[in-house]
């Protein structure tokens, strides 16, 4: 476990913060007229999921956090309940409370290997990859001129999850999605 300066607080970081894991979102050092220099930070709770803002001072330290991962297969959800399995062992199987998974959880298919998040032996959350493919099942059929709403419509995944898309999007399409802001990037195939 190492100790970060305040200027070392830095995005993608993680540290212990009031004794709980916070991943840093994003950080800017910068100095006020004649002051000493400050870290302007916003840290996302780990376990609870909250985002909070705190400026770091210079004479400040903080404890850089050990996360540990391993990785799980996602299997289905039912009633709120996400159940995974290890992803070398399948009988090995538990299931967690949808508010662990988030709302990228909404992108999961069957069968999905992702990464486990453990900090002190207890598991606090889930890293999904940034970029996941998924069919489109549900489709409006697009109106030619109508762009007066920007060329965007809503489409349905696979999953059950709904985004917006472009007008060329049609059923049966496999799109690639931003699983971080739940938006279209690209067509993969026609």
């Amino acid at each position: 476990m190492s100790i970060l300066e305040y200027n070392e607080i830095t995005e993608k970081r993680y540290i212990v913060f009031n004794s709980e894991p916070y991943e840093v979102i994003s950080s800017h050092v910068f100095r006020k007229q004649q002051r000493k220099p400050v870290n302007a930070t916003k840290l996302k709770n780990l376990i609870t999921g909250k985002v909070t803002e705190y400026s770091f001072h210079q004479s400040e330290k903080v404890e850089e956090a050990e996360i540990e991962s391993k990785e799980v297969k996602y299997l289905y959800n039912n009633r709120g309940e996400w159940w995974f399995s290890d992803a070398s062992d399948p009988s090995k199987r538990f299931s967690v409370k949808e508010e662990s998974v988030g709302s990228q959880g909404k992108f999961l298919k069957p069968n999905t290997v992702v990464k486990q998040l453990i900090f002190d032996e207890r598991p606090i959350g889930f890293q999904l990859p940034i970029t996941v493919d998924l069919k489109v099942t549900e489709a409006p059929p697009s109106i030619k001129g109508d762009t007066a709403t920007g060329g965007q419509k809503v489409v349905t995944l696979e999953t059950g999850a709904t985004i917006n898309a472009p007008l060329f999007v049609n059923e049966g399409d496999i799109i690639r999605i931003n699983t971080q802001t739940a938006e279209y990037r690209e067509r993969v195939n026609k």
